[in-house]
């Protein structure tokens, strides 16, 4: 069971959940990223959450049509294929979608996995994000309704973000000021428009000065201690302790502490983008400037097949990723905990 079924999706949830680990959500472009990914995962011995952007998807697209869907699609049917091969279960999820790209992506992928469940088949993606946190909390909180019911009854847990994170990524960015801090009156509105499971299971991608990107130290003041007021806000309204499955977004270049702060406090996934960008590219760069002459036909002459060869300097890359993968789930406590 490579790619997880809803119910093992559920269960992966829970027991992080319970024993206050988190899975690093891994952004891809390309299957060596996946690849990647999915190694990390196995030499960590740790199950995870693969995902695809806006702008990943209209990468994996190709640059003829940049048509995300297509993209989308093409490396979840990839990944149900190759994900077998590496002995841990992986959940495949769509981050990051603004409402000007919902037409054009998650609504169309939420039709197809219902198509798929409809034929009595699994979803093709086991969540999706929603990031409405440049509408109102109103208009984010509408349209989500929306997308949960359509979600749940797809078998697909729901991501929403109700409150800006910093930076910017794939076109969609906040300032990073004090509006980076979700308040208990935002969580008990969005308990309230979507429920505490009984309209569908959502994850919530709560601001705690989140950032996307990495910054230098003092830039960003995080408190993940922000978490535990939320919950507790809304289980002294509603009764229901520890009510949300919360995301940690802008993980990459957190302290070992603010992260343990956070799984404390109920985060079940953490994204983690731009650090494995870096550890991806990094070993790229070292074999283009230590082999220049080899990469380069350089004063005429016929450089070296063996240097530019895309599966040598790939297989470089595709470790340095993983590698990185591994030291993200000892980070976030989920190394050995795979399902057997």
């Amino acid at each position: 069971m490579p790619i997880a079924t809803p119910e093992v999706y559920n269960e992966m949830l829970d027991r992080a959940k319970a024993g206050k680990f988190a899975y690093p959500a891994i952004n891809v472009t390309s299957s060596q990223t996946l690849h990647a990914a999915l190694r990390g995962f196995a030499e960590a011995e740790s199950d995870g959450i693969i995902q695809i952007s806006t702008g990943g998807a209209e990468f994996l697209g190709g640059q003829h049509s940049k048509d995300m869907v297509t993209g989308a699609v093409a490396l979840a049917e990839f990944a149900h294929i190759v994900a077998e091969k590496y002995g841990i279960t992986v959940a495949l999820h769509t981050d990051h979608c603004p409402k000007d790209k919902l037409d054009g992506y998650v609504r169309p992928l939420l039709d197809i996995s219902a198509q798929r469940v409809q034929a009595g088949r699994n979803p093709l993606f086991q969540s999706h994000m929603w990031d409405g946190s440049a509408e109102t909390l109103a208009d984010n909180l509408s349209i989500a309704q929306e997308l949960l019911a359509q979600a749940s009854a797809a078998k697909i847990v729901l991501e929403v973000e109700i409150t800006p994170t910093g930076g910017e990524e794939d076109g969609v960015s906040h300032e990073i000021n004090d509006n980076l801090y979700t308040t208990v009156d935002d969580a008990i509105r969005t308990a309230e428009a979507l429920g505490l499971g009984e309209k569908g299971r959502y994850l919530l991608a709560a601001s705690f000065g989140n950032v996307h990107g990495v910054y230098k130290p003092g830039n960003v003041v995080l408190r993940p201690e922000l978490l535990k007021e939320l919950s507790e806000g809304v289980a002294a309204k509603f009764g229901k302790a520890s009510p949300f499955d919360f995301v940690f977004h802008g993980g990459s270049g957190s302290s070992a502490e603010e992260i343990a702060t956070a799984l404390g406090n109920g985060v079940v996934k953490m994204n983690i983008d731009t650090d494995t960008q870096y550890a991806f590219t990094r070993p790229v760069a070292g074999h283009m400037f230590a082999n220049y002459d080899g990469v380069l036909k350089v004063d005429g002459e016929v450089g070296s097949k063996k240097t530019y060869d895309p599966r040598t300097w790939g297989k470089l890359a595709e470790a340095g990723m993983a590698a990185r993968v591994v030291e993200a789930c000892g980070n976030l406590r989920s190394t050995g905990t795979r399902l057997k």
